[in-house]
């Protein structure tokens, strides 16, 4: 994949906007981290060049003057909400993120439970929290909220929620995933420190959709499909085109949003320090994007992708159609279509010739790599093994895992764990590898590719188990399915 973002140099300009930003306020910035703090694999996918922690690795250059509040919704925790790319709970998430950032060498302060009203699943979060030692504080739900604007700055609306103290110039407010208060956890603290004579500025740090690249990017238009189940929409704004005379791009929530906004900061400051959404921004993305051909490829190559994920949810029922047609609408806008994926097209053919379902990999280095079901292995995990053979310039026609190894296994499965399927998955086979490494050196020789496979992208012509999906996800493969069970 060619690189088309300067990462160095968005690590520089960030990180001396935010400085800027903060000097505009007397004490303290609260900065509201739209998107991911870390584990930025969207933003790595459609910037190729752009890291996965390019964020975490910005604040880190500000450590000194920063402190994070991690926040979670308690409607989220009710309802067992999952982060889908690493498969793991918000609650689980807030917990893992604290250990990261303090790894890290970043202060977290507290972790905010908002859209509090007496959730069971938020009390004993709470409750854990406290026995961790981690400083918790609630945000309750207030009544017509964002409508009354009077009632929700007073001290019956932000006034009720619990004061979260912080100690350092620079206040992070992130969480989980979207939805979850950051932006009403900001506001709320404006009004306690306004209360406590503390002069607080609020800021937003949202990486998509970029406000200077046209509104129908590629770029842009990744964001809109991976937001496809919220409903977002990029737009122009016309705050800061009334404003400013230029024209910048937003989504339709904080356009919406805005006038409340800036009806708040009126009633909190007396005047607003910001004419528009796209001035709270403090992102500057688009100024280190060095090819924007590579990353409108890039981009295109993500909106396929969704497009196949989530026309797998919907199959499984786990989202509605609106969804799927409305990143297929935005294929159509760009003239693309799925089999533009080239693992795509490349499995799909192996399969009408093996007549069998199949799966095809495309290593960073472009060349594509086949595999097929066989009475020993399913397609992903015969995949795997072909690919890491391929890296490890081991010939094709070695058998790394003979069929006196499997075979073991597969009577394991069938007759004592009680699995329909003799097949070995990819966990299975990467164990069975293992087993063998220590005795083969062919086999470990190809356990030290699999760091190579990080980035790839993976396509099957049948869905795939949850063992198979969670094994690429670990290795960091970018994969698609089609959706049949066979």
């Amino acid at each position: 994949m060619k690189i088309g973002f300067d990462n160095e140099q968005y690590l520089k300009m960030q990180s001396e906007h935010i400085l800027e930003r903060i000097s505009h306020f007397g004490d303290k910035l609260y900065l509201e981290f739209g998107g991911k703090l870390y584990d930025d694999y969207h933003a790595s996918r459609v910037l190729p060049g752009f890291q996965p922690d390019s964020k975490l690795r910005m604040l880190m250059q500000l450590a000194d003057k920063a402190e994070i509040v991690i926040v979670i919704s308690a409607d989220d925790m009710e309802r067992r909400k999952i982060r889908s790319d690493l498969g793991i709970s918000y609650d689980a998430e807030v917990l893992r993120l604290k250990e990261i950032f303090e790894e890290k060498g970043l202060f977290v302060g507290s972790v905010v439970v908002t859209h509090y009203a007496g959730q069971k699943a938020a009390d004993l979060f709470i409750e854990r929290l406290k026995k961790m030692n981690i400083r918790v504080y609630r945000h309750y739900l207030i009544p017509d909220y964002p409508n009354n604007i009077p009632f929700i700055v007073s001290d019956e609306g932000y006034g009720k929620n619990d004061y979260i103290e912080t100690s350092r110039p620079l206040v992070v407010v992130t969480a989980p995933g979207p939805g979850s208060g950051k932006m009403a956890t900001c506001l709320s603290q404006l009004y306690q420190e306004n209360k406590r004579g503390i002069r607080a500025g609020y800021a937003k740090y949202e990486t998509f959709p970029i406000w200077n690249l046209p509104l129908k990017h590629p770029v842009n238009l990744a964001y809109e499909a991976a937001t496809a189940d919220l409903n977002d929409v990029n737009m122009i704004d016309p705050y800061h085109l009334e404003a400013h005379g230029r024209m910048t791009v937003n989504y339709n929530r904080d356009v919406e949003i805005f006038p409340v906004l800036k009806s708040m900061f009126q009633l909190i400051y007396g005047e607003s320090p910001y004419e528009s959404p796209t001035d709270m921004g403090v992102n500057m993305a688009g100024n280190c994007i060095i090819d924007d051909d590579a990353c409108c490829e890039a981009s295109k190559q993500e909106i396929i992708r969704r497009y196949f994920e989530t026309d797998s949810k919907v199959f499984l029922g786990r989202a509605p159609s609106s969804e799927l047609y409305k990143i297929d609408l935005i294929m159509s806008q760009l003239g693309i279509k799925p089999e533009d994926r080239p693992v795509v097209r490349e499995a799909r053919a192996y399969e009408q010739l093996r007549q069998c379902p199949c799966a095809a990999m495309e290593l960073n280095d472009g060349r594509i790599i086949l595999g097929r079901t066989t009475d020993l292995l399913g397609a992903s995990s015969a995949l795997l093994l072909n690919a890491i053979k391929k890296l490890a310039d081991i010939d094709d026609s070695y058998l790394l895992l003979s069929p006196t190894s499997i075979e073991p296994i597969q009577n394991l499965k069938i007759h004592y764990l009680g699995s329909k399927n003799p097949r070995l998955h990819t966990d299975e086979v990467l164990i069975a590898l293992s087993a063998s490494a220590s005795t083969n050196e062919k086999a470990a020789l190809a356990l030290t590719m699999l760091p190579h496979l990080k980035g790839c992208q993976v396509h099957t012509t049948v869905m795939l188990s949850d063992a198979d999906r969670r094994t690429f996800r670990q290795l960091g493969v970018n994969l698609t399915t089609d959706t049949k069970t066979r």
